[in-house]
């Protein structure tokens, strides 16, 4: 029986091997009949385009099921202690993109920062959306271990972007650029500017606060309006600037009687550009080399303010030289009207390099101001377009500023029934807006403000008549 069941069995898995055998001979000839059919009937061309989709269709498929990550340490070089500015943007840039939903977050005050600073806790994913793509990010301040071996644990801290393979390019061509550009935006708007002075070959700083802005100033509204738009082609013009070989810089001369406002209007300009100002007295500059380093000395996104310039004898008007003496080198004749003739004193080309020429070129998207009460005494070589591209007359108070400085001060919006006479006083009364502003402050009260103000003009008026007179 037992022999019997053995041998069906026996031939069962015979039978069974010839079976798979069979069917792999029938499914091979098959295969090498169609490989020919479709060689001898389908164009290569076809065949290619085909294979081409097929292959995209996997490898699309792969991509779109692989994760990916770009880890961005804090510190690129440890040995040197280098800090990696995209770790910096993009920790600043996260607490942007967090909603209501996150629980976890730092909050604090930095010295160099106006405002509160929000940052990013290590419990929580920050997921940012970007042209429609998903992209989380991960603050990883290491292990136990390392965080023991390192108390402070600042080089050990990263952020790790993790995204689709797929979209590799677009994270570097345009999702990176993009947090970087946001994150020096928001560095712009909200860090303290700050006032730079030249002393002893260097650099002092202290907090810009002075609180003038286009709003406040007592400025024509045309002129207020000329200085804006001038100032917004500057800032989108960095392209063009490359494009025609020339730095991106522009040069600025503020003239006009003392008290009309040139000194807030720089003020203006800081913050509404959110610039540094560099203040840079010549007569604290005592040679050529000094001139240069401390040109070179400044930032970027600047301003670069001379003021009351026709205060120092370099850039004094030269006078009219002897036809002997055309051939000879002005500058040096320039340089020996100083009384010291021992101490090495910048000329007048070495400013003219500074504002114009090749040490022009240190830094970018810098703007130069030189400010003066007698335009006239300043030599003509410094004027000119490329060196200063704008000249801004800030001249007496006329009726248009007027109204700027009563809302101001005391915050009248509409008309008031002494307005036409101030500015029919105005309109032939030479005056500067601290005087006016003067007038103003000393009254809360509107109506007894403007009194005092028309009977100062009216007085000053007087004066001015009968100055005419004699």
């Amino acid at each position: 029986m037992m022999m019997s069941t053995l041998s069906s069995m026996t031939g069962l898995r015979s039978v069974s091997f010839s079976s798979w055998f069979e069917l792999y001979a029938a499914f091979s000839t098959f295969m090498m009949l169609l490989r020919t059919a479709i060689n001898d009937l389908v164009p290569s061309q076809v065949r290619n385009f085909i294979t081409t989709k097929l292959e995209t269709f996997f490898s699309n498929y792969y991509k779109s099921s692989n994760q990916v990550s770009l880890t961005i340490n804090q510190i690129w070089d440890d040995y040197n202690n280098k800090h990696n500015e995209l770790f910096q943007a993009a920790y600043n840039y996260l607490p942007t993109k967090v909603g209501q939903t996150y629980n976890s977050l730092k909050i604090g005050k930095v010295d160099e920062h106006k405002d509160l600073m929000l940052a990013v806790d290590t419990t929580e994913d920050v997921v940012d959306i970007f042209e429609g793509i998903k992209f989380t990010w991960r603050l990883d301040e290491g292990s136990e271990k390392e965080q023991r071996r390192d108390h402070n644990n600042n080089n050990k801290q990263a952020l790790k972007l993790s995204f689709n393979e797929k979209h590799r390019e677009i994270v570097m061509d345009k999702y990176i650029p993009h947090v970087l550009k946001t994150y020096e935006a928001m560095n712009a708007e909200r860090r303290i500017l700050k006032l730079n002075s030249w002393s002893n070959g260097y650099w002092g700083d202290s907090e810009l606060s002075h609180p003038a802005t286009f709003e406040t100033l007592g400025l024509e509204p045309e002129m207020k309006k000329m200085v804006i738009d001038d100032l917004e082609r500057f800032l989108k013009r960095k392209e063009m600037y490359k494009r025609v070989g020339k730095p991106w810089k522009r040069g600025y001369l503020l003239y006009g009687p003392p008290g009309t406002g040139k000194s807030s209007l720089i003020a203006a300009m800081a913050n509404y550009l959110r610039f540094d100002v560099y203040d840079l007295d010549l007569n604290s500059v005592y040679s050529n080399s000094d001139l240069m380093d401390a040109m070179r000395s400044t930032t970027k996104r600047s301003i670069i303010v001379l003021e009351d310039i026709d205060c120092n004898k370099v850039v004094n008007a030269r006078s009219p030289q002897p036809k002997e003496e055309l051939d000879s080198d002005e500058d040096a004749k320039q340089d020996a009207k100083f009384e010291d003739a021992k101490v090495e004193r910048i000329t007048l080309s070495a400013l003219l390099n500074c504002v114009d020429g090749l040490w022009s070129s240190y830094g970018e998207e810098r703007i130069i101001i030189f400010t003066t009460n007698h335009v006239e005494k300043i030599d003509p070589a410094l004027l000119r377009p490329g060196r200063m591209d704008m000249h801004i007359n800030l001249s007496y108070l006329k009726a248009k500023a007027f109204r700027v400085l009563a809302s101001n001060y005391l915050e009248i919006r509409d008309n008031h029934p002494l307005f036409e006479q101030i500015e029919e006083l105005l309109e032939r009364t030479e005056i500067t807006p601290a005087e006016v502003a003067e007038q103003l402050i000393r009254n809360e009260d509107p109506d007894v403000a403007l009194s005092e103000l028309l009977k100062f003009l009216s007085e000053r008026d007087t004066k001015g008549q009968a100055e005419k007179a004699n």
